[in-house]
Parts: C-alpha cells; structure tokens; sequence
C-alpha cells in the first residue's frame, strides 16, 4: 500500500488549506482511511476516516466543524478541508488506512495498518 500525502506548507491564521493522499496498491475491501496528525511535541491524534464501501465519514468530535474529509468518484485520492487554521494545527499530517472498516479503532485508538509519509502543514502569521 502507497499514500502519498500533499497541499501541506505555511498558512496564515485563519486560512484555509486542502491536503491530498493518494492512495495506490491496496487490495483489500471494506476499509477505512483517512487523516491523523502530530503536533510538536504531542502524540499522534485521529481526525477523520472515510469508508471505502460506502463513503460514510467520522470524525474526531472536537475537530468536526472546522475539518471535512471527502474522497473523489474512484475512491483513490482522498481530500482533507481545514479552515479557520489555528496555530495549534501546526502539525505533520498523515494519509492512512485501517484494513477493517472501524472507524473508532481509526480515531481513538489509532489501530493503523498503513500509514503515509505525512506533510507538514505549518499555521504562523
């Protein structure tokens, strides 16, 4: 599996940015991928996942106003939305897959079979 991650780099506060992964070689159905981010310093944190069978989207409560996952017709690129950037979303963000299609293992527990190699998206004025 290859996620390439983009659309990362320097935003001002209270901009907005769309990140990109596009995700080749997986083989597998019924799935879930989506985004997770490390901020410096912070351990990793779930924001959204996507399922592959049916589109259906889940997010990490806090983070759902401001961040929307979708994916395109073939379900190979997937798209992560932010506005309303705070410095506080300085972070590495990364494209990845969980291989059973729980979007809660996604989140919450971070149970990543297959991650990106992420890109930095920087929030500074």
């Amino acid at each position: 599996v290859q996620l390439v991650e983009s659309g990362g780099g320097v935003v001002q506060p209270g901009g907005s940015l769309r990140l990109s992964c596009a995700a080749s070689g997986i083989t597998f159905d019924d799935y879930c991928i989506g985004w997770v981010r490390q901020a410096p310093g912070k351990e990793r944190e779930g924001l959204a996942c996507i399922s592959s069978k049916d589109g259906r989207t889940w997010y990490r409560n806090a983070e759902k106003g401001r961040f929307t996952i979708s994916r395109d017709d073939t379900g190979n690129t997937i798209y992560l939305e932010a506005e309303n950037l705070e410095p506080e979303d300085t972070a590495i963000y990364y494209c990845a897959v969980k291989e059973d299609n729980l979007p809660y293992s996604f989140i919450h527990r971070l149970a990543i079979d297959h991650w990106g190699q992420g890109t930095q998206v920087t929030v500074s004025s």
